[in-house]
């Protein structure tokens, strides 16, 4: 499961690893574990749509 602080931290990391555009398979938690969740909600949230990317 995870507690208050890891699902915190876990946004976090996520959030990151969307600002570094890194792919979403990168995120390290199972299938099932809350914090999987809180990760890719902080993925979601960091990173740049399409229309928004300098191309």
């Amino acid at each position: 499961m995870g507690t208050r602080g890891d699902l915190v931290r876990a946004i976090s990391a996520g959030a990151e690893a969307g600002r570094q555009r890194r792919p979403v398979t990168d995120c390290p938690y199972p299938q099932g574990d809350l914090r999987r969740s809180a990760w890719i909600r902080g993925y979601a949230k960091a990173r740049p749509l399409p229309d928004e990317t300098d191309e």
